[in-house]
């Protein structure tokens, strides 16, 4: 700091009189010349200068910028006292509160006690779609780009960026762990690169999930295996992600197992609307914004958007090029630019499993392929235990059995537990409910089978 004070009167003297022979060229020296000779000092200045200035900006081309994510996490939890304008937020089961470097502030940092360095928080605005930063293939796309400015002496160059910046990186991992939540995220429907996010307060674990016990240790397992398989996907060549088909009728869970799987993982949920995609192009920025660590999901994929059949896309490729194709959603989830990523998971779910296109449920695109199904008895145990507290009564035989001939919910079985907060109410309604909708299915049966009988009937008639 004494050397930064004993500066301060020869820079101001510099100042002094570069202002003053500017003053003096404007008046005497012709434009060209004068911007050749400024354009000559301003080239000497920089050539003598002792300092290095390191732009760490938000994107790298079309990925996200993993060192700009740590600065910005570790800049909030060092010394703020020289700061006048500082951003702090908190969201709802955050531990802690979260500071960040307002636009256009400047901080010093010391690494090891003899590194020092100037951070700078840089916001430029874009003012129209057409303004392009050569730097920031996505500068387009948003209403500002964003970056830090990094400003150190010459002399701890090997330091800041062998020693200072790897710092930076493993100590951002600890402070965002921290206060990390999981979150429930989308991108924006105007702007695929900004992102609209909200705390994902569901508080569904695996331990208390109404699901098959088999299916979901099977699951559980190959979770962890993903989640522990970086080397693994590494050696066998692969990238390291994992696709779950989740199909089954409504009520069945897939909501409940899609925030079981995030709250086990601690990843943050990241939907995708294809219906907001305008084009394979569209999309694939939207995929390549969404961070390592995620889960996608895109619900209902047989209705959500009329994906457009492979056969079909040769012959009306020249007619609308602005929409999402199946070979493009295939290519992303599946194809080179699925390699960009690390540690992703993408879930489908759907209602009818018969309509989705082979090539999108194989494995390698769909790996696992979950039928959430009717209720059965380790699901209806699991209810009866988490909503009354009961592992075993004496009407549970009366209602295993019936359970085994109806074709129930667990959301149905859910919502006639709910209905009392006396177990033994509970379960006797729930015996009612379960004998009604019992008698409901014969009739729908019998009246099935009349039906046929009667078509068969007129067709052999028809035939003799």
């Amino acid at each position: 700091m004494s050397e930064t004070k004993a500066l301060l009167p020869a820079i101001a003297t510099f100042a002094a009189s570069a202002m003053l022979l500017r003053s003096i060229a404007n008046d005497f020296i012709p434009n060209e010349f004068r911007n050749f000779f400024f354009s000559g000092l301003h080239s000497i200045s920089r050539r003598f200068s002792s300092h290095i200035t390191i732009v760490i900006e938000e994107f790298q081309g079309m990925s996200l910028n993993e060192v700009f994510d740590a600065v910005e996490a570790y800049l909030g939890t060092i010394e703020i006292a020289s700061l006048q304008r500082i951003k702090v937020s908190k969201v709802t089961n955050e531990k802690k509160l979260a500071v960040a470097v307002d636009r256009g502030e400047e901080l010093v940092d010391v690494f090891e006690d003899r590194v020092q360095v100037m951070w700078k928080y840089v916001c430029t605005k874009v003012e129209s779609s057409r303004s392009c930063n050569p730097g920031d293939l996505n500068a387009s796309l948003r209403s500002e780009t964003r970056s830090y400015e990094l400003t150190f002496h010459k002399k701890h160059k090997e330091t800041v960026l062998n020693s200072y910046l790897p710092y930076i990186l493993e100590r951002s991992k600890a402070i965002k762990g921290e206060r990390k939540v999981v979150k429930l995220c989308t991108n924006d429907q105007y702007d695929c690169y900004a992102t609209q996010e909200v705390i994902l307060n569901h508080p569904m674990t695996f331990d208390i999930l109404a699901m098959d016990t088999e299916l979901k240790k099977a699951l559980l397992d190959d979770l962890n295996n993903f989640k522990n398989g970086k080397e693994f996907y590494r050696r066998i060549g692969k990238a390291w992600k994992r696709g779950y088909l989740l199909y089954g009728p409504p009520g069945t869970g897939k909501s409940s197992l899609i925030a079981a799987i995030a709250n086990h993982l601690n990843y943050d949920i990241y939907e995708l609307e294809l219906t907001d995609a305008g084009s394979n192009s569209d999309l694939k920025r939207r995929l390549l914004a969404m961070p390592d660590k995620s889960i996608i999901v895109i619900e209902d994929i047989d209705c959500t958007i009329k994906l457009q059949n492979r056969e079909s896309e040769e012959e009306s490729c020249n007619t609308n090029r602005n929409q999402v194709t199946l070979s493009g959603l295939l290519n992303l989830i599946d194809g080179l630019w699925s390699c960009c990523t690390d540690e992703r998971i993408i879930i489908f779910t759907t209602n009818h499993k018969d309509k989705l296109d082979p090539a999108l449920v194989r494995p390698g695109r769909m790996d696992m392929h979950i039928h959430m199904s009717y209720c059965t008895i380790s699901a209806f145990k699991q209810l009866a235990f988490n909503y009354h507290g009961v592992r075993n009564d004496q009407l549970f035989e009366q209602i295993e059995g019936l359970i085994l001939e109806v074709e129930v919910t667990p959301a149905e079985v859910a919502g006639e537990l709910m209905r009392s907060r006396d177990a033994q109410i509970s379960l006797r309604r729930l015996i009612d409910f379960l004998l009604e909708k019992k008698t409901q299915q014969d009739h729908k049966a019998k009246t099935n089978e009349t039906g046929t009988k009667e078509e068969h009937n007129m067709e052999e008639e028809q035939t003799s």
